[in-house]
């Protein structure tokens, strides 16, 4: 295994500690939010780099349905806070 490759993984799960301290801990519902896209971010670059580094596009699917969970989730998360902020007016 090459330093590249160990440098990646200790750099992925440092950020994916730091985004889980965040959903954790978050005052708010709106950080938890961004954390989780950030996770979900994570989550596809660490599929992306797995294709790279292994020159597949098995789990291309995977990383499809991440992504539309990200965006969905996102959308889900907003409408929420636009309609409870709409209520405190």
């Amino acid at each position: 295994m090459s330093w590249v490759l160990i440098a990646s993984y200790v750099a992925f799960g440092a950020a994916a500690l730091l985004t889980l301290w965040r959903i954790i801990v978050g005052p708010s519902i709106l950080d938890r939010a961004v954390a989780s896209d950030v996770m979900l971010t994570l989550v596809m670059c660490v599929l992306g780099a797995e294709m790279a580094i292994n020159h597949h596009t098995r789990t291309l699917p995977l990383l499809l349905i991440v992504a539309a969970v990200g965006v969905f989730g996102s959308i889900s998360v907003a409408r929420f806070v636009a309609r409870r902020e709409g209520d405190r007016r």
